[in-house]
């Protein structure tokens, strides 16, 4: 008896397994081109990568491209750090990917992922790198048909991607302890800290501001060695910029380390005036304290140009973002500003420079310790671009352009780039070194509102910057933040409903109706920069080789069945560039050319 009910078990999971594989007929038909000297009812291999957390995204796709002739192999990792190894590795024909313009600017949507020797480019194409380089000069009135040609050669002249859709950007709250009106959601920046209030102020020192994401493995807590989701939000509140962007993308000072900023004529120099009431901050027995040490032009002059400099660091992955930095000087000279006008030239730089200020400039200091803006003593930034190059304002505001010690870092980087063992040395900014465990040795200067004082699995436990803008509007509200690390988005809701977590940044669209339905919770929403893509292997496999294979896939694509999926809370995409530039491209699904593209191929093999 108990043999018998064991078989009928292992039948019906045979059955089960099986049952996962089968295709329906309209799946299986597939109609044959006599002039092609194939078999083309036998389904084209192709492998798709993606992260367990896109499971959504990564079976509608898979669905769409067995309809079209393909038979889909899947390789889905449970984190970006496996799924980044096995896209390092080349184990993929297609990978799902996404990018977030965080800087609001159209070059930053295409050159580090398109460009030859992008920071995250597989592609070695002339004509993209000379348009991408032909837009950077642009100005916005112009650059619209140069990125309408980008996008005409990247999407469907050489199908070197697949777009799929836009995302909103989302977050829920619970307003029941968090003040709404003190949360911000920007279209590009990060989620940022210091304003977050709690309805009860008096709970500020007294109750931490949990927050959540679900990278738990971060790439590096140095700014220029990291661009994504593990350390975005966490370093953009660590470090201050130069810069800022506003919730709409605007670019303005407020919250940054200038007063004001100002362009030459030429469009070619960029000037700052520098605050002087940021202090660094670091960890003492877990503990944020002030260092005293003021962030300064010396630190801003390392800062840059380390962010420059592709071998400033071993695994730098930002440089391409600032290689349009020339050079990052002090200016000591007060006439340089008297002197000159601005871009617009209405005005000098001195006048551009003073606009608000109390006090108005009476010298400039190279010593960051005798700046003293009530007395008019100030500290002012010239950086030089190699061309006319406007857009650089952007890169200056995203985190990689953070302000790191000059001291700190380089009393920690004391190794030889050329011969960096990772066995061996110990970079500044290394996860291991705020780790909970034998490692932990907390080597962190934040020059930002927050600092990270130690995580493990579970959890980053932040706090507060005490030498941070205090007394202004500015100082961070709530003492300390916690950040849960919780991969899956069910358990994120979850957590927020039952308010182990106070606020949801990133909520999925599908999410949307049980946010709406529960009376303590917030939606919040605006279209953002982020898009959704399918990266096609173009350093090796077969679709590195034939373009019609890549157009197969394309074509195979039918955005209007994804946005059906997510009830319309998605938005229609060609490229990276799709939020801010409207080009006029579109793509459509086309099964015809799909199976046309895909027999090619075949009489290709």
């Amino acid at each position: 008896m108990k043999k018998r009910t064991l078989f009928t078990l292992l039948l019906a999971f045979v059955v089960v397994l099986s049952g996962c594989s089968v295709k329906t007929k309209s799946e299986t038909d597939v109609k044959v081109d006599t002039n092609v000297n194939t078999n083309i009812e036998t389904p084209v291999n192709i492998e798709l990568l993606g992260m367990s957390a896109n499971e959504s995204d990564i079976n509608i796709v898979r669905d769409q491209l067995t309809k079209n002739g393909f038979n889909v192999k899947l390789n889905i990792q449970p984190d970006y750090s496996t799924f980044k190894a096995q896209q390092d590795a080349g184990n993929y024909d297609i990978s799902l990917s996404g990018w977030t313009t965080v800087t609001g600017n159209p070059d930053y949507a295409v050159r580090s992922l398109f460009k030859t020797g992008g920071d995250y480019s597989i592609l070695a194409d002339s004509e993209i790198d000379a348009l991408i380089e032909k837009a950077a000069t642009e100005t916005k009135e112009q650059y619209t048909e140069t990125y309408k040609q980008l996008e005409q050669r990247l999407v469907f002249d050489k199908a070197y991607i697949a777009p799929l859709y836009i995302s909103l950007k989302s977050q829920a709250i619970n307003k029941d302890i968090l003040n709404p009106d003190s949360v911000r959601l920007s279209k590009s920046r990060a989620l940022a800290w210091e304003s977050i209030d709690f309805n009860d102020a008096s709970k500020r020192d007294k109750d931490p501001l949990i927050l959540t994401q679900s990278a738990s493995v971060l790439t590096s807590l140095d700014p220029i060695k990291g661009n994504d989701g593990s350390i975005n939000q966490l370093n953009t509140n660590i470090y201050v910029r130069l810069i800022n962007l506003t919730d709409d993308d605007v670019i303005t000072s407020d919250g940054s380390l200038s007063y004001n900023h100002t362009i030459a004529e030429g469009n070619s120099e960029y000037y700052f005036i520098l605050r002087d009431d940021i202090n660094f901050a670091k960890i003492e027995n877990k503990k944020a304290v002030d260092t005293g040490e003021r962030v300064g032009a010396d630190d801003v002059i390392f800062s840059l140009d380390r962010a420059k400099d592709r071998n400033s660091v071993p695994d730098h992955r930002t440089y391409s973002l600032h290689e349009h930095i020339k050079t990052v000087e002090a200016v000591t000279d007060l006439s340089v500003l008297e002197n000159q006008k601005t871009a617009a030239g209405d005005k000098s730089l001195k006048d551009a420079l003073e606009a608000g200020l109390q006090t108005k400039i009476q010298s400039l200091v190279a010593d960051k310790k005798q700046a003293d803006s009530k007395s008019g003593k100030y500290q002012v930034i010239k950086l030089t671009t190699t061309e006319p190059f406007p857009q650089v304002l952007n890169y200056l505001a995203h985190q990689s352009a953070g302000i790191v010690s000059k001291k700190q870092v380089e009393s920690i980087n004391t190794y030889d780039v050329a011969k960096f063992d990772v066995n061996k040395d110990i970079p500044y900014g290394d996860q291991n070194t705020v780790t909970e465990g034998n490692k932990y040795n907390n080597t962190l200067y934040a020059s930002g509102p927050y600092i990270l004082s130690s995580k493990n699995d579970y959890e980053g436990t932040f706090y507060k910057n005490p030498g941070y803008r205090t007394g202004s509007e500015f100082e961070p509200k709530i003492s300390t933040v916690k950040v849960r690390f919780i991969a899956d988005a069910d358990s994120a809701l979850s957590a927020l409903r039952s308010s182990e977590i106070h606020l949801y940044y990133g909520l999925p669209e599908t999410k949307y109706d049980i946010i709406n339905s529960d009376s303590k919770l917030k939606l919040q929403t605006i279209e953002s920069n982020a898009v959704s893509y399918l990266l096609f292997n173009t350093a090796n496999r077969d679709v590195a080789k034939s373009e019609n294979l890549r157009k197969a896939v394309l074509y195979s694509v039918n955005q209007d069945e994804i946005l059906q999926f997510y009830k319309n809370n998605k938005i229609k995409a060609v490229s990276t560039v799709s939020p801010i530039v409207k080009t006029g491209n579109e793509l459509v699904a086309d099964p015809a050319k799909a199976k046309e593209f895909l027999n090619a191929y075949r009489a290709e093999k």
